[in-house]
């Protein structure tokens, strides 16, 4: 059977009509009609559901502040207001947004965004470790100043390699220290996400036995570099990979490697060579484990050799996570920094916000969040080329918000 349309309706005035306006089941911003309105019913003069959907069609035309969104509302045809909702032609000028913004639920937000593309249903099969999934925690540098009071500065995000889609985010408690923070809220973050067929990567920080077990417990595996702040499990990775020189060469009974040679990024010859084993995996107590990494890299940079060594471990079985599995799961983890916070901190202007009131940086970095997950899930790679022809030509824009996805 065909799935109703979902309606959102302005409240009635005696200035204009309130036919109902549908919206396409699966769009965003039919899951924008999930997050509950902070205002008396009396008072609203605004879908909050338009008001959203307006705000992200903005931001992908290059409108990046509430400002430029309020402004660039009054520039668009009757027409494409009606399709988003705004029925007699008007829309919220910047203190309406402002305000909406302040008092919105931020928790309530991230939650329907997170069911909108990272939806929890009945896993089919899938093959284990088929996805990567990277936490990493970054900050709102236009916030620090304002650090004392008001919306946290920092926050925790779940991103999706492959798909480039933003699948969750935990806002860390002002007053709180970014990395005692991340590992705060990472439990309500692994919860919020459908783990089967889904790998967990992340640096050292996340390298902890409750959240390894959490993901364990939810269908997922997890892949995690293991520094000092896990000391004795270090030591162990070190002993068995780096052995002392009184020992001799480590002789490993199980040794799978690869090795890859590339150029780009300013970086000349960087040679990755990765090995992993199995040697350890009945010795080490810790949940879930299957195979041990060493990590070698090699590269010149500004002249200068450059070389790094990362141990790491994972819940991946030998035959679910070979060796080039796991060295691409490692470099696909990257994706979080180039993919989305650049992105945000630079493409979209987040560094240079100053919003710092009530919920309303958390709701403009959500919604910033949502425009980088629409363009990555439609394809689109060039983000900042793609704002600019959406500011020439908004019905794209638009059209990204309100249809529904073509693909997973």
């Amino acid at each position: 059977p065909k799935e109703r349309l979902m309606q959102s309706t302005a409240p009635t005035t005696t200035r204009e009509a309130r036919a109902p306006v549908p919206l396409t089941p699966r769009s965003l911003a039919a899951a924008f009609t999930r997050v509950p309105a902070p205002r008396r019913v009396a008072s609203v003069a605004y879908p909050l559901a338009a008001v959203l959907a307006l705000a992200v069609s903005a931001i992908l035309a290059n409108a990046l502040s509430e400002l430029a969104i309020a402004q660039w509302a009054t520039r668009q045809p009757a027409e494409r207001l009606r399709a988003m909702g705004f029925l007699g032609g008007r829309t919220p000028c910047q203190s309406t947004l402002q305000r909406l913004f302040c008092k919105l639920d931020g928790q309530a937000l991230a939650e329907a965004l997170s069911a909108h593309f990272a939806p929890v249903a009945v896993p089919l099969p899938v093959a284990a470790g088929s996805r990567g999934v990277a936490i990493d925690g970054t900050a709102r540098r236009g916030r620090l100043p304002f650090q004392a009071g008001g919306c946290p500065v920092h926050a925790l995000t779940a991103f999706c390699h492959e798909r480039g889609v933003v699948l969750a985010q935990e806002p860390i408690e002002r007053g709180e220290d970014k990395s005692e923070g991340g590992l705060t809220v990472a439990p309500a973050l692994v919860a919020r996400i459908a783990w089967p067929g889904r790998v967990l990567t992340g640096d050292a920080l996340f390298c902890q036995r409750t959240l390894c077990a959490q993901v364990l417990a939810a269908g997922g595996d997890y892949l995690l570099l293991v520094k000092d702040n896990q000391p004795t499990l270090h030591a162990d990775l070190a002993l068995l990979f780096d052995p002392p020189a009184a020992l001799g060469p480590a002789a490993l009974l199980d040794r799978r490697e690869v090795s890859t040679r590339e150029r780009g990024h300013g970086r000349h010859q960087e040679v990755r060579h990765l090995i992993a084993s199995t040697d350890l995996t009945a010795y080490l107590d810790w949940p879930g484990l299957a195979q041990v990494s060493r990590l070698e890299r090699t590269w010149r940079e500004h002249g200068k050799s450059k070389h790094a060594l990362l141990y790491g471990i994972t819940s991946l079985s030998p035959a679910d996570g070979p060796p080039e599995r796991l060295l691409a799961l490692k470099r696909g983890h990257w994706a979080i920094e180039n993919g989305l916070h650049r992105v945000k901190d630079v493409t979209l202007g987040e560094d240079q916000s100053t919003l710092h009131s009530g919920q309303g940086p958390t709701v403009m970095a959500f919604l910033r969040d949502a425009a980088v997950s629409l363009l990555r899930r439609a394809g689109i790679r060039q983000i900042a080329a793609r704002l600019r022809e959406h500011a020439q030509d908004p019905a794209p824009a638009v059209a990204l918000v309100l249809a529904a996805p073509t693909h997973a």
